[in-house]
């Protein structure tokens, strides 16, 4: 099976195909649009900022590739985030997989120093509804670390309530993607990994 990790702009990316290692799971990291357009899997992982790694997608030509793929395609936080139709951050359209907008945290008044931000550290997820997940992933504890966020919408199959509830998995069709790190989060995040890559 071939496992891609496309490679860009974005940090984060070797800490995943470790994740995968650690599973006996090899996956080559590339930019490569062939390689890419004909992998069994696709992730799509990343830490950065939207309109920066906007800009070098469309550079490249990864935004229109990324889109027109079949196969399983899995974002990873900043994936998630470009995967959306438009973020907060710098006012960036991004790729338009998922129609939920990426918003800023705010902390409610008065609440500054209790849920600061970027939200960062380990919390449970809950309503799971996609075959990424297994039973006993329901209210499980992931590792999120984000300043922005997918509202919740028709693709969300994982909600988070930090501030206020926000997707913390979405998907549609072959497209699915995690506002957590599941390279980061344990047991959980490595089943939903081999979840992934058995579909």
């Amino acid at each position: 099976m071939d496992i891609v990790i496309i490679k860009y702009n974005a940090g984060n990316i070797e800490s995943v195909n470790n994740a995968l290692n650690r599973l006996g799971i090899n996956a080559e990291i590339t930019a490569d649009p062939d390689k890419i357009r004909n992998a069994d899997k696709v992730i799509f992982p990343g830490v950065g900022e939207a309109s920066t790694t906007m800009y070098y997608l469309r550079k490249h030509g990864l935004d229109k590739l990324i889109v027109s793929l079949e196969q399983p395609v899995l974002g990873i936080c900043l994936g998630l985030q470009l995967m959306c139709s438009h973020s907060e951050e710098n006012d960036t359209v991004c790729l338009g997989i998922f129609d939920e907008k990426v918003i800023r945290f705010v902390p409610k008044p008065g609440e500054e120093f209790i849920t600061k931000v970027p939200h960062m550290g380990w919390n449970a997820i809950a309503h799971l509804k996609s075959n990424i997940f297994s039973e006993n992933n329901e209210n499980g504890y992931v590792y999120f670390v984000h300043s922005y966020y997918a509202g919740l919408g028709d693709h969300t199959v994982a909600t988070c309530n930090y501030i206020n509830s926000f997707s913390a998995a979405l998907q549609k069709d072959n497209f699915y993607a995690t506002q957590f790190h599941p390279e980061k989060s344990g047991t959980i995040g490595a089943q939903i990994l081999k979840n992934f890559i058995n579909l």
